[in-house]
């Protein structure tokens, strides 16, 4: 089923639900992370999104990476499962986000923010990052420059 949680909110509201998620971790070639000015919460996150009814979290990365980015990738890791307990949307919409997030290479296509889901798309340090309100995109990116894996 395409657009699940246009269904899934016709039926309960903006009450809190629990969605799941994948995200990625796509660095370049100074170690700087790919962040997504969102439109929905015009918030600075991950690319990634919402599980569609049918996929996988890797088919969810994917799909959402190439919608938000342009960008095609292939999945390089599994980080760990993250989680946005309280995350509100401005229309009103709650949920408890449980985010898959995985690391890739870029395999292709070009970085494009001309889409209806990006306002902005830029690499940013470890060091210089954005305000970034969702808890479970903070700590995988603070969990990525830990592990060694940001080296």
């Amino acid at each position: 089923m395409k657009d699940y949680i246009k269904y899934i909110r016709n039926l309960v509201g903006n009450h809190k639900i629990i969605m799941n998620a994948a995200a990625c971790i796509i660095t370049n070639e100074n170690n700087e992370v790919l962040l997504q000015h969102r439109s929905d919460d015009h918030l600075w996150g991950l690319p990634g999104g919402i599980m569609e009814l049918g996929e996988t979290e890797k088919e969810t990365c994917i799909r959402e990476v190439k919608e938000e980015t342009g960008l095609e990738i292939e999945i390089t890791s599994f980080l760990g499962t993250f989680h946005n307990k309280h995350k509100h949307w401005p229309n009103g919409d709650k949920a408890h986000v449980i985010c898959a997030v995985f690391t890739a290479d870029v395999i292709g296509g070009k970085l494009n923010k001309d889409n209806e889901e990006t306002l902005d798309l830029a690499y940013f340090s470890v060091d210089n990052l954005p305000n970034i309100e969702a808890p479970d995109h903070i700590e995988a990116i603070h969990y990525y420059y830990t592990t060694n894996r940001g080296d």
